[in-house]
C-alpha cells in the first residue's frame, strides 16, 4: 500500500480524489511511484493542516489545539514514536530525509491564518506566509526530487513564493468572502485602496486592478528565478517542478489577461493546455 493510501480513513480517499484533478496531479505522475507516493504524503499533510486552518470548523482555541497537536505528533514521530495521525508520513522521512524545521513551518503558516484573518498584511509578513505555507513545501519536495540543498532551497524559496502570489491573485474573491485579503497594504495605501478594511469593498474598487498587476509583478519576478535555477540544470528530477512553474505562470498570464477588476472568474486552464504544455516542455522525452 502506497504511502497516500496508508492515511488509513475516507478522508485518504477525498485527498487523492482532489489531487487527481489538480495539475499537482500531472505533475506528480512524471515521478517513480516511490516519490510520487512520498509527494502524496506532503500533499495530504499540506490538505489536512489547510483544512483545520480553512473549514471554520471550531473556534480559533479549538483549531489552534488541533495544529499544537499536530507539531507535538510531529516531534514525537522525529523521535522515534510517531502517532496514528502522522505515521502515513514516516516512510518519505526516512527515505528522503524530510526535515522537522520545514514541517513545523507549514504549521506556523497555517497558524498564521487561524490566529486571525489576514487583511492587507505588510510585504514582509506576505512574504513570510509565503515562505511558510509554499515554500517549506517546496524545501520538503525538493528532498523527494533528490536535488542539492543548496540550488533546491534556492528554487523552492522562489517557485513557492511564484505559485502562492499566484493561487492568492486567483482567490481574491473567495478569500474576500471569508474576510480575507493578502494583497500588500503598501500597494493598496498608494493606490488609497485601504478607507476600510473591509476586503469585501477593497476587492469592489477599481484601483485593485492596478494593486494586482503589481504583485502579478513580483510573481513574475520569482518565475524568472527559479526558471534560471531550472535552466542550470541542477542535480535531480527537474521536471516535476518545471511542469508546475508551467502551469501556473500560465495561469499567471491568463489572470492578467482578463483583468482583475470586479466581476472576476476565477482562471483555469483546459486539460488540452495542459497537455499542450507537457509536450512544449519535452516532458515525455
Amino acid at each position: 500500500m502506497n504511502n497516500a493510501e496508508n492515511i488509513g480513513s475516507p478522508a485518504a480517499k477525498a485527498v487523492k480524489k482532489k489531487a487527481s484533478t489538480s495539475s499537482f496531479y500531472i505533475a506528480m505522475r512524471l515521478m517513480p511511484a516511490e516519490a510520487r507516493d512520498a509527494m502524496f504524503a506532503i500533499y495530504a499533510f499540506c490538505r489536512k493542516v489547510d483544512d483545520i486552518a480553512d473549514d471554520g470548523i471550531g473556534t480559533r482555541a479549538q483549531r489552534h489545539e488541533k495544529l499544537e497537536q499536530w507539531r507535538s505528533d510531529l516531534r514525537r514521530l522525529y523521535a522515534g514514536d510517531g502517532t496514528p495521525q502522522v505515521r502515513f508520513l514516516a516512510p518519505a522521512v526516512a527515505q528522503y530525509g524530510l526535515r522537522l524545521e520545514d514541517f513545523l513551518s507549514v504549521l506556523d503558516g497555517m497558524e498564521m491564518d487561524v490566529a486571525e484573518d489576514i487583511v492587507a498584511p505588510s510585504l514582509a509578513t506576505l512574504d513570510l506566509y509565503c515562505d511558510r505555507v509554499a515554500s517549506a513545501v517546496g524545501r520538503l519536495s525538493i528532498k523527494v526530487f533528490g536535488m542539492e540543498e543548496a540550488p533546491g532551497f534556492e528554487l523552492a524559496r522562489h517557485l513557492g513564493r511564484a505559485l502562492q502570489l499566484t493561487n492568492i491573485l486567483r482567490d481574491i474573491d473567495e478569500d474576500a468572502e471569508v474576510g480575507r485579503l493578502y494583497l500588500p497594504r503598501e500597494y493598496l495605501e498608494e493606490l488609497n485602496c485601504c478607507r476600510s478594511l473591509d476586503p469585501l469593498a477593497i476587492v469592489a474598487r477599481p484601483e485593485i486592478d492596478a494593486v494586482c498587476r503589481r504583485v502579478a509583478g513580483l510573481a513574475h519576478h520569482h518565475y524568472d528565478q527559479a526558471q534560471a535555477i531550472l535552466a542550470a540544470r541542477p542535480k535531480g528530477r527537474i521536471k516535476t517542478p518545471r511542469l508546475m512553474g508551467a502551469v501556473y505562470s500560465e495561469i499567471l498570464r491568463a489572470s492578467e489577461a482578463q483583468g482583475f477588476a470586479a466581476p472576476r472568474r476565477r482562471v483555469s486552464l483546459p486539460k488540452s493546455k495542459l497537455l499542450s504544455l507537457v509536450l512544449r516542455q519535452g516532458l515525455f522525452s
